[in-house]
């Protein structure tokens, strides 16, 4: 295998749709040997130049409509940042700083550079982080996520992403309307009434969470209702461990999955190959070491940090806080673009939890509003491909009525449920975490 992955390297794209197929007869694995775009097989020399003669037009966008921009660019002259040399001296802006710049000017931060496209929505992320979203064709650019995962013009779709507050499921409803698609905008909760959907309209796409997936079949099991229509699923928000996805393609449904966020959009998918996940085209990813702007060579673990194209909202070395790595060569499925390991953790201590991001200062803020609680650590953990949080306290008074108290401020604050647990004072470690992630991915 190893010596035909070098044979597809070293091709010309003329010929990587003949080896792909070869590769792909070779894995005995079904596979679709069309793109999204031509966009998708072009050479790394030509996205390079592509992305870096854009680049500057973006800067100089972002400094003409953006009250942010105009002061963090101060001084840099747009045509010099042409090389990933000249963006790597560039400032990183990470997620972690948007709550203090959202709260300073109020309501994006002065980020936005809005021209000819208004405003269609606005969401609310805890934090809370506002974000926009423009009537710009496929703002997200998750069109291409859904085709390389076997969305279709004409399928019908279940789209189980919530769809008020947070943009999970206008992000995924736009992408699949975008790629011709019916969606049934089904949102978060009321399993009973998604299974009888399901059963009723037979869609044969599934978008959400993959243990979401799993407890709609598990239902239809449980109850005996044929839900097979389902032949497909982009599936996000949190991780898919091998186990779960062999659960699921098992009930015939092949699901992939993509890594996006609500600011930047897709940042990387998965095709058929199942061999890490591939850069979106629209985009330009460095892997930095955490805590700087430095990046690191290629197959080192570090920060994900992105710059955008997108004009409405010019994000320019923007810092996810996940971590990944850049992986060696091209995917066998014939797309050209680099590709990461996918989510490997995170470079802070903000963590995602049931496709919510939950921050250290969301734990801080619950101490501060309990008052009874000394000190605080929120651990996740994972059952049954389920995200479990657990807040473990320390506090000189314990008692039900004051878990109870804990556990709806937990809710308030965070959105989330979370199981209250007491310790004795002195025995949560000195170590500086808040945020402890003891989940496992196997």
């Amino acid at each position: 295998m190893e010596q035909h992955f070098v044979l597809f390297q070293n091709c010309k794209p003329s010929k990587q749709t003949e080896v792909y197929v070869l590769l792909c007869e070779r894995k005995g694995v079904e596979m679709s040997a069309e793109y999204y775009d031509s966009l998708e097989t072009r050479s790394l020399r030509e996205r390079e130049q592509d992305l870096f003669s854009r680049l500057p037009v973006q800067l100089q966008h972002a400094i003409d409509h953006s009250e942010y921009g105009r002061k963090a660019f101060a001084g840099i002259s747009p045509e010099s940042i042409a090389s990933r040399e000249a963006l790597a001296q560039v400032p990183v802006l990470r997620k972690s700083d948007l709550l203090d710049l959202q709260k300073a000017n109020p309501p994006f931060g002065g980020l936005d550079a809005i021209t000819d496209h208004p405003i269609t929505h606005i969401f609310s992320s805890p934090g809370p982080i506002y974000e926009f979203v423009t009537n710009r064709g496929d703002y997200y650019q998750l069109a291409r996520a859904l085709y390389a995962a076997g969305f279709r013009e004409g399928m019908r779709v279940h789209n189980t992403f919530a769809y008020h507050f947070t943009p999970a499921g206008v992000m995924l409803d736009s992408a699949a309307k975008h790629l011709g698609c019916t969606v049934f905008p089904a949102g978060v909760g009321q399993t009973d009434m998604q299974v009888e959907t399901i059963h009723h309209l037979k869609p044969s796409g599934y978008i959400g969470t993959p243990s979401f997936l799993k407890i709609i079949l598990d239902q239809t099991k449980d109850k005996g209702i044929d839900v097979s229509s389902l032949e497909v699923g982009l599936v996000t928000g949190e991780a898919l461990p091998p186990s779960l996805r062999s659960e699921l393609e098992e009930e015939g449904i092949k699901v992939s999955q993509c890594y996006a966020t609500a600011d930047l959009g897709l940042i990387a998918y998965e095709s058929n190959a199942r061999d890490g996940m591939i850069l979106n085209e629209g985009i330009i990813v460095e892997i930095v070491r955490p805590g700087t702007g430095d990046p690191v060579e290629d197959g080192e673990v570090g920060e994900v940090v992105v710059t955008t194209m997108n004009p409405d909202y010019p994000l320019v070395r923007f810092g996810t806080g996940d971590l990944s790595a850049i992986m060696e060569g091209a995917s066998p499925c014939g797309r050209t673009n680099k590709r990461i390991r996918g989510w490997m953790g995170r470079a802070d201590q903000t963590t995602k939890v049931r496709g919510m991001f939950v921050h250290p200062s969301q734990v801080a803020q619950v101490v501060r509003q309990v008052g009874e609680v000394t000190k605080a650590r929120l651990v996740i953990s994972s059952k049954d491909h389920q995200d479990v949080m657990a807040l473990h306290c320390e506090s000189v008074k314990q008692s039900v009525d004051l878990g109870k108290k804990i556990e709806g401020v937990v809710r308030d604050v965070c959105k989330l449920r979370a199981d209250v647990i007491f310790e004795e004072t002195g025995t949560l470690p000195n170590d500086g975490v808040v945020i402890e992630d003891a989940r496992s991915y196997d």
